[in-house]
């Protein structure tokens, strides 16, 4: 059996894997080159930015994910020797306004987090600008993984195990007969397969046959800085409200992120830096002694309640999704490809497939 996947990034990695798992020939087609859209423009954390406030389906994706990315994250680095440096170093949230909910969801999904004061934030981490009247939560289970290496370790191993990967391959269009799609019209000429899967991220419902069903999924802009800093200097990934400082195993701390409706405009902004700078600075102050190093942006695969699609087109029976993950695409992702690997090849479902169904979404 062969499939094509269109979208390389996390999603359609890991889809391919596990098809690739299973037997299956994979081919892999993206406009742009591995991995290079939201895939790499985005945090890594490993959790729901806040947990208690997200519905249930985007939860239960991402605890099964978190039980599966310290093994996934061993068996990338033993099979390429690349680190995608999973590190569980805890979530600081500062200054909670709905600190009671969350306390609440804590007890009731047995995690064990922390309420905190000034003085034990600051012995947590010291340096950070921390409110004496604020409430601060901490729970050092929450983990993050680098990205990109993630992204790198995906394509080195995949193409070992024989994943054909077709870079710069924009989608022109689609040949159907009946209720099948045969195959994918490229400019280098038509891929056919007995199986397609759609994991190109905000692209997908543009990327999605015309004249048929197409899931309701828009680009969401958001804006990261990166410093350069001397590794050890930020322990814990830290929140404030909309924005976040997260610290890689180099010193690195990524500071994150807008929220912006700006159709399919990657440019960074100068307003969009004014304001994560300022954030980080007040957050940490001793960034100010640290070189700014890069600043970009990415597009997020909005959908509604930010619940992906997974699963089989309503009506072409051999096209299958998996996109729409909104801002939490990396966490969601090895459930999300386990859950679509269950759906075409007749595994019991690792979560209740229903909420994704697109059968079942707008």
């Amino acid at each position: 059996m062969e499939c094509v996947v269109v979208g390389a990034g996390i999603s359609g990695l890991l889809c391919a894997r596990e098809l690739i798992g299973a037997g299956w020939r994979v081919k892999i087609i993206d406009k742009s080159r591995v991995g290079r859209e939201a895939s790499w423009a985005g945090a890594g954390i490993l959790s729901p930015l806040y947990p208690w406030r997200q519905p249930n389906p985007i939860r239960e994706l991402a605890l099964w994910s978190q039980q599966e990315y310290p093994a996934l994250a061993s068996s990338l680095r033993e099979s390429t020797g690349i680190d995608p440096e999973w590190q569980r170093c805890g979530m600081l949230w500062l200054d909670l306004p709905d600190f009671d909910n969350a306390i609440d969801w804590c007890r009731q999904h047995q995690v064990a987090c922390q309420h905190l004061d000034k003085a034990e934030v600051l012995r947590l981490q010291a340096n950070l600008n921390v409110s004496a009247h604020g409430r601060h939560l901490w729970d050092l289970g929450i983990a993050q993984i680098r990205n990109p290496r993630l992204v790198q370790a995906l394509r080195q191993e995949l193409g070992r195990l024989g994943v054909e990967f077709l870079e710069r391959h924009p989608l022109l269009g689609w040949q159907l007969n009946g209720n099948r799609v045969t195959s994918l019209r490229v400019p280098q000429g038509n891929l056919s397969a007995d199986l397609f899967v759609m994991a190109a991220g905000a692209w997908s419902a543009l990327s999605s046959p015309a004249d048929h069903w197409r899931p309701e999924i828009w680009p969401v802009k958001g804006q990261m800085l990166l410093y350069r800093t001397k590794p050890g200097l930020l322990g814990p990934m830290v929140q404030r409200g909309d924005h976040y400082l997260i610290p890689r195993l180099d010193g690195r701390i990524l500071v994150g992120s807008t929220v912006e409706e700006a159709d399919f405009d990657k440019r960074p902004t100068a307003e969009a830096h004014r304001i994560l700078s300022r954030f980080a600075l007040e957050t940490f102050p001793l960034l100010a002694e640290f070189p700014l190093e890069l600043h970009w942006a990415g597009m997020r695969p909005a959908s509604p309640d930010g619940i992906p699609y997974i699963g089989p087109h309503p009506q072409l029976e051999n096209l299958y999704y998996d996109c729409g993950h909104f801002r939490n695409g990396v966490v969601m992702a090895p459930a999300a490809a386990r859950l679509l690997g269950d759906l075409i090849l007749g595994r019991a479902p690792c979560v209740d497939p229903r909420p994704y169904l697109p059968a079942n979404r707008p």
